[in-house]
């Protein structure tokens, strides 16, 4: 599945989530999404907790 229909896929389940359920339920969904989405980083090796903490922190990377 490339990134556009992924995009497309997510608009849809978005956009219908606002319809049927309100707007409570389509920021709540969002939230989902998004935290599905850095576990999914995180389990792959693509995000470091540590750096993201440190960016967090205003800790300056030498990278």
């Amino acid at each position: 599945m490339n990134h556009t229909v992924a995009g497309i896929f997510i608009g849809a389940v978005l956009a219908l989530t606002w319809i049927v359920f309100g707007f409570w339920a389509f920021v709540f969904v969002a939230a989902a999404m998004a935290v599905g989405a850095l576990v999914a980083r995180v389990l792959d090796g693509k995000l470091d907790l540590r750096s993201v903490a440190d960016a967090v922190r205003g800790k300056r990377s030498s990278s």
